[in-house]
C-alpha cells in the first residue's frame, strides 16, 4: 500500500461499537479525562449513530460523539486523538463527519466545550464562544448535611428544559439510574463515579439554597473521595457555593455553538438555574 492509499484509508471514519470502547478508553486516559467505560457505553447507547472514530495501524485513534437532544440541539464530546497522530486532520475530519450527521437529522442548533487546543478547529468549522464553563475540584473532606433533605428522583421535565433550552429527557432517565435526587421544589441533581473523582452533576434549581441543599447532600455521601464539578461560569451563585464548600478551580473551557440553518430560532436556555453541567460530553 503506498503512502497515499493509506491516508485515505486512515481517514475514514466509522462508528464506535461497545468492542471499541477499551481503545476509547486508553484515548480517555491518555487525555487525563474522568470518563469511566460506563461513560462511553451510555454515550453509545444515546447516539448508536453518533459515535465516530478513525482507525490507524490497526487501532483506534480518534473519536468524537454527537448526541441529540430532538431537532433543537446536537452537542459534540469526547474529541479525542493519539498524541501520536495529531496534526494529521483526524479532529477535522471527524468533526465534519459528525456536523453532516447533525444535519441530516435537521438540528438546528450544535453545542461543546472547547479546550484550548480544540477551539481554533471549531472556530474555522464556524462555532462562536458563547461563554466559559469552568471545572472545579474539591478534595475529600467532611461536610455537614443538608438542612432539607432530597428524596427520590423525579423528573421535572418542565424546568429542566427551561434551564437547558431543549429536551434531554433520555439523557437524564440514563444518568439517574447511577445517582439521582431531588427536593419538593422539583430541583434535582445527579452524580457519577469517575476515573479520577466522583462527578457532581447535572444539577438544575430555581434557588441557590435548594442547589445547597443538593450539594451538600452529595458531598456526604462521598466525603472520602474528591469531586469534580462543572460550573457554568456566568453563574456567580453557583460559583459562592464551590467556594464555600471547599472547591478550587482547575481548568476552564469555552462553551461554543453554531447554528446549521440560518432560520433556526434561539435556542431558549437559563443558565442561572444550571448549578452543574452534565459533563463536557453532554452539556
Amino acid at each position: 500500500m503506498n503512502e497515499r492509499q493509506r491516508s485515505v484509508s486512515v481517514m475514514t471514519p466509522r462508528i464506535l461499537t461497545p468492542s471499541d470502547i477499551p481503545a476509547c478508553m486508553r484515548l480517555k486516559d491518555s487525555a487525563g479525562w474522568n470518563q469511566t467505560g460506563q461513560d462511553w457505553r451510555n454515550v453509545m447507547a444515546l447516539a448508536p449513530e453518533g459515535c465516530l472514530g478513525i482507525e490507524a495501524d490497526g487501532a483506534v485513534v480518534a473519536t468524537t460523539t454527537a448526541v441529540c437532544f430532538g431537532q433543537e440541539l446536537g452537542w459534540i464530546g469526547m474529541v479525542l486523538t493519539d498524541s501520536a497522530y495529531r496534526g494529521r486532520g483526524y479532529a477535522r475530519c471527524l468533526m465534519q463527519e459528525a456536523l453532516a450527521h447533525l444535519s441530516a437529522r435537521r438540528v438546528r442548533w450544535i453545542k461543546l466545550d472547547a479546550t484550548d487546543m480544540g477551539r481554533p478547529l471549531y472556530e474555522q468549522l464556524g462555532f462562536r464562544t458563547e461563554g466559559l464553563i469552568e471545572r472545579w475540584l474539591r478534595p475529600p473532606g467532611a461536610v455537614l448535611p443538608p438542612r432539607n433533605a432530597p428524596g427520590p428522583f423525579r423528573l421535572d421535565a418542565t424546568l429542566d428544559r427551561e434551564a437547558f433550552g431543549a429536551d434531554r429527557t433520555e439523557l437524564l432517565e440514563v444518568l439517574a439510574k447511577m445517582e439521582a435526587s431531588t427536593l419538593a421544589s422539583g430541583a434535582y441533581a445527579m452524580g457519577r463515579p469517575g476515573s479520577k473523582a466522583h462527578y457532581f452533576g447535572p444539577c438544575v434549581s430555581r434557588s441557590p439554597e435548594h442547589a445547597r441543599d443538593l450539594l451538600t447532600w452529595f458531598l456526604a455521601r462521598h466525603q472520602q473521595e474528591p469531586v469534580y464539578w462543572d460550573i457554568l461560569s456566568v453563574n456567580r451563585e453557583a460559583v459562592d457555593l464551590a467556594r464555600e464548600h471547599g472547591f478550587e478551580k482547575v481548568r476552564t473551557l469555552s462553551r461554543m455553538s453554531l447554528s446549521l440553518f440560518t432560520d433556526a430560532p434561539r435556542l431558549d436556555n437559563r443558565d442561572e438555574f444550571i448549578f452543574a453541567a452534565a459533563g463536557f460530553e453532554y452539556g
